[in-house]
């Protein structure tokens, strides 16, 4: 079990772990779809969004609009369409939007009772901004891929948060719902894991590529973390 008395501060993913990404792609991206007559069910547009976002973020670094733009156009290179500029801003204008898993607040509010509590997430600045005032909670920081200059599950990300954050590795705790962009970078440097792991219609994966890693904990919610880590 989880010793939780050793960590002072948790950080946490933002897009997946608190926020219920899964439903706002699927809502934006299915709607671009439809208008051009083609479907795909859940789970296979799921990892097609996995492998498009990766491959986007890969080679010179590029704000996350433009990142989920390219993924738009990236299922219309796949499926023989072509994207109108505001089907492809779509994506991204959706964002803000994306609302917080149910239990996402309650147990963010229990955890900072005891924690300091941070954000890592693969986002732009301001897209940040538009969700932070959802969680209802304040952060001891936000560390994101523009100020990196980086995408999880580049080290860089990681690395930013580490000198920001002032704590050794080992009081840290880094809770994520993808294993391929947080639990194995993060493992890499030496901090301890928890894969929350969500329900999605792809299991276990979700919008990731899919990564083998083993987590130091893996629970369901954030509410069965919060128990955890305020009773230890």
């Amino acid at each position: 079990m989880l010793d939780f008395s050793r960590f002072e501060i948790l950080t946490f993913d933002c897009y997946g772990t608190l926020i219920n990404w899964e439903a706002g792609i699927l809502a934006a991206l299915h709607k671009v779809l439809t208008t051009h007559g083609k479907t795909l069910d859940d789970a296979t547009l799921l990892k097609l969004y996995g492998n498009f976002e990766a491959r986007a973020e890969q080679g010179p670094f590029q704000p996350y609009r433009e990142v989920l733009q390219s993924v738009v156009h990236q299922f219309g290179r796949e499926l023989g369409f072509t994207p109108t500029a505001a089907e492809a801003r779509s994506l991204p204008d959706s964002l803000p939007s994306w609302r917080p898993w149910r239990d996402t607040v309650s147990a963010m509010r229990h955890l900072q009772t005891r924690y300091r509590l941070a954000i890592l997430s693969n986002v732009d600045d301001d897209l940040f901004a538009a969700t932070r005032p959802q969680l209802e909670v304040e952060f001891d920081q936000v560390i994101t891929a523009q100020q990196a200059q980086a995408y999880k599950p580049s080290l860089k990300l990681f690395e930013l948060a580490l000198s920001r954050i002032q704590a050794p590795a080992h009081r840290v705790l880094h809770v994520a719902q993808s294993v391929y962009h947080d639990v194995v970078p993060a493992q890499a440097l030496g901090l301890a894991t928890v894969w929350v792991n969500r329900p999605s219609a792809r299991p276990g994966v979700g919008a990731v590529r899919e990564a083998e890693a083993k987590p130091d904990l893996i629970v369901s919610n954030l509410a069965e973390l919060a128990e955890l880590a305020i009773r230890d």
